[in-house]
């Protein structure tokens, strides 16, 4: 998209409009006052075919002006306590100009070429090199909001935003765990070309932040049997299968044994990734990777509560790969919807110091 799309989906309700004043939930509240503070990553760059996600952040702002500010199941009000960072523009800027770099390397390398010339080795170095920009600017505003003391939630984008949010409260809370929530495992991918990606976030966590003590990988569908091998043989994750878990319901375990399970191989301090492919597809269709299957908007958020239900605390999230559309708003109201439970359940969690 170029700045003429920009400015469509804006006239068209779809980014950043004067009603809300540009805040998620319409709140204006500054990040002194707010118990959680939203920064915002509009970023995607390796999602050739979602590269709408990078959109994402403007489009929640305007769905969330629709969304009730009461969460009935943790009996939290977000009003007033949901402060929004002010969004850099630039990293979708960056992130338009490289995505188009990193689609000519990757038709490049479907086609049978080499990246070992001059010409494509370029595009690589300056692919890699716009994700470390990226990471450090999301970590500089993660650390910066999370030393005073505030949970920090992070709108993306794709999966990869989440490595600064993440390397970024691992220095602060060393031994937190992170609750991986995704269709797909994302131990590689695009790996094996670029330095990041949002298919090797997860491997990129466990390879490079050593502060992470486990990472929990909940509703997995679409994956490598290398890959389903290499987590269940790593002592810092466990993985559950989304079909592993539709057995269990299937034979009569509630979907509250399954979460006891799920919690207990987190720490105290619990930073969640919720890319949502991991929902049922009819929730957000135009997600990038959109699986068969999957969990209900319930059951996700039925698990966010356990975590604090067994005295966990969630310090950190992250919301990404939504895919906003013009024709239909269905998946910027499912994200909005759900960043607002992760805000309830993370304020619902500061009971558990």
């Amino acid at each position: 998209m170029d700045i003429m799309d920009i400015n469509i989906f804006r006239h068209l309700g779809l980014g950043g409009s004067d009603d809300g004043g540009g805040y998620y939930f319409r709140d204006a509240v500054s990040s002194d006052e707010g118990s959680v503070v939203i920064v915002s990553a509009p970023w995607a760059v390796t999602s050739a075919v979602g590269e709408g996600a990078s959109y994402a952040p403007d489009a929640i702002i305007d769905a969330s002006l629709s969304i009730g500010l009461y969460d009935n199941s943790t009996g939290v009000s977000i009003e007033g306590r949901v402060a929004t960072a002010e969004i850099d523009y630039d990293i979708q800027e960056s992130s338009q100009q490289l995505g188009s770099d990193a689609d000519k390397v990757l038709s490049h390398i479907e086609d049978g070429g080499s990246i070992s010339g001059d010409f494509f080795g370029r595009k690589l170095a300056r692919i890699n090199t716009g994700f470390r920009h990226m990471h450090a600017s999301v970590a500089r505003d993660v650390a910066r909001y999370a030393a005073a003391g505030k949970v920090v939630g992070v709108v993306g984008g794709d999966h990869s935003v989440a490595f600064g949010a993440v390397r970024a409260l691992s220095e602060r809370y060393e031994g937190m765990g992170v609750l991986f929530l995704d269709a797909h495992c994302d131990m590689g991918g695009d790996s094996r070309i670029f330095d990041y990606s949002h298919r090797s976030i997860a491997r990129n966590i466990l390879e490079e932040i050593p502060a992470v003590s486990h990472l929990t990988m909940v509703g997995v569908r679409d994956c490598a049997e290398r890959d389903v091998q290499e987590i269940r043989e790593h002592d810092r994750t466990s993985l559950f299968l989304a079909e592993e878990l539709a057995a269990a319901r299937f034979v009569g375990r509630t979907w509250k044994e399954c979460c006891s399970d799920m919690v207990a191989t987190l720490p105290h301090e619990v930073y969640v990734s919720l890319d949502v492919d991991v929902l049922s597809p009819e929730c957000c269709p135009n997600t990038v990777r959109p699986v068969a299957g999957g969990l209900s908007f319930d059951e996700v958020t039925f698990l966010l509560g356990e975590i604090v239900s067994s005295g966990r605390r969630i310090v950190g999230f992250d919301l990404t790969e939504i895919v906003p559309k013009l024709q239909a708003g269905i998946d910027a109201i499912v994200g909005a919807r759900m960043l607002a439970k992760l805000c309830a359940v993370s304020i619902k969690g500061l009971e558990n110091r």
